[in-house]
């Protein structure tokens, strides 16, 4: 796996547990076991998923006092929200042009079937 950025982060976003984790921080910040309540997996799962999202910088661990509270990082969100903004007007595009094309066979069936 590339070490870049945005793949750690697309990486990280790979697995719905890690997906749910971030959910679940956008909320807030949470402990590790407020973080594992939800799933049927050990808290050393729930540890690794935590250490992914943090290698990613999706996530920040801090520590107050014995409470090591985490909490969302958004600005890996808003590199991968850039590079899909970057695709986003060419998509758009050639579905304005594949609804276009589907209007026009649509009126051209319509056409011929009155014809007949």
């Amino acid at each position: 796996m590339a070490d870049d950025p945005l793949s750690l982060t697309f990486a990280a976003l790979a697995d719905p547990t890690r997906r749910e984790i971030l959910a679940r921080l956008a909320r807030g910040e949470a402990t590790v076991n407020e973080l594992a309540e939800p799933f049927p997996i050990s808290l050393q799962a729930i540890s690794k998923h935590l250490k992914v999202l943090e290698r990613a910088g999706l996530i920040v661990r801090g520590r107050n006092a014995q409470w090591r509270p985490c909490r969302l990082e958004p600005a890996p969100l808003e590199e991968v929200d850039r590079w899909i903004d970057r695709y986003r007007e060419r998509w758009e595009d050639r579905f304005a042009r594949l609804d276009e094309e589907l209007n026009r066979i649509q009126s051209s069936d319509k056409e011929e079937k009155s014809h007949e």
